[in-house]
């Protein structure tokens, strides 16, 4: 087997793997900063994935708007939207709930994931729309010595890669970072000084879904748009979470960079383990080291 082939096909798994890391780090930051399991985060991803498909094609038909939003306006337009329905997620139902067992915030975002692909599954095929916005200033391909990369590819590598590392940076660097930790380690003593924890509870909330949603507008390009595309991706990504460490930030990124390679490169020596390698590590990380690779053992 030539090593042109296993770069290529490492590079592919790369190319899995920041859509692994963006959705993990966006269920780790509500994790690790709110105590919460949000499984409606592939809804998350699916729905910022069609407000880029319908802003691109669909709103002069359905609403008799004279707009096209392009793919670098969803860019910001979707995490936006997908944001605002997390503040709506997290104040009216999700907030009843903090006192009371886990479970019941799993259940309540379960049935919204339901909801949520029903309704778009009443409007558009199962199977997949292809998303026909991409730039053109992002098509053709790159000759990387050993292969020839699709150019929109490589950015969403590269842009993934950097919304990543400075939500990281962000989080454990910054003065904003370090109140959101406050907040959650001592939310009395933190509202004492004067911060209002509420609004920074629901603040991160909807920032971890609008990165849901903005890695559904880089995935629109690359995947068929689906009302199960998130469904499809949000089991392989809660495994990545547990690999990485429940609550980790930087767990979630590194452990979904590197099981997308894991998985891309067991596509060349061994595929029909592609897609249960990530659940075979996952089942190994949580015998010997439950609380993740990077997480703190209590």
């Amino acid at each position: 087997m030539s090593i042109q082939v296993i770069l290529a096909q490492a590079l592919l798994g790369l190319n899995v793997g920041v859509f692994y890391a963006m959705l993990s780090l966006g269920l780790a930051v509500i994790f690790g900063l709110l105590n919460i399991i949000n499984f409606a985060h592939g809804a998350m991803y699916m729905l910022g994935a069609f407000i880029a498909l319908i802003g691109y094609s669909l709103l002069e038909q359905w609403f008799g708007i004279s707009l096209q939003i392009g793919f670098w306006a969803s860019l910001l337009v979707a995490p936006v939207i997908v944001g605002i329905l997390g503040v709506l997620i997290e104040r009216l139902m999700l907030k009843r709930l903090y006192e009371l067992d886990h479970i019941y915030g799993l259940l309540l975002t379960f049935g919204i994931t339901l909801i949520l692909q029903g309704l778009f599954a009443n409007y558009f095929n199962v199977s997949g729309t292809p998303y026909p916005g991409q730039p053109e200033a992002l098509s053709g391909v790159v000759n990387l010595g050993f292969m020839y990369f699709p150019t929109y590819r490589l950015f969403a590598i590269v842009f993934s890669l950097v919304v990543c590392f400075a939500t990281w940076w962000a989080i454990e660097h910054t003065k904003l970072g370090s109140r959101l930790r406050a907040g959650v380690e001592n939310p009395d003593l933190t509202q004492a000084f004067g911060l209002n924890v509420p609004l920074m509870v629901t603040l991160t909330f909807a920032f971890g879904a609008g990165l849901a949603g903005l890695a559904g507008v880089l995935a629109a390009p690359i995947y068929s748009v689906s009302p199960l595309m998130g469904a499809d991706l949000i089991i392989v990504v809660f495994a990545v979470v547990v690999i990485g460490g429940m609550g980790s930030i930087m767990g979630a990124i590194l452990s979904g960079l590197a099981l997308g390679l894991v998985e891309g490169l067991t596509k060349v020596f061994y595929p029909p383990a592609a897609s249960t390698v990530i659940f075979f590590l996952m089942v190994l990380v949580l015998l010997f080291r439950p609380a993740g690779l990077f997480g703190k053992e209590k």
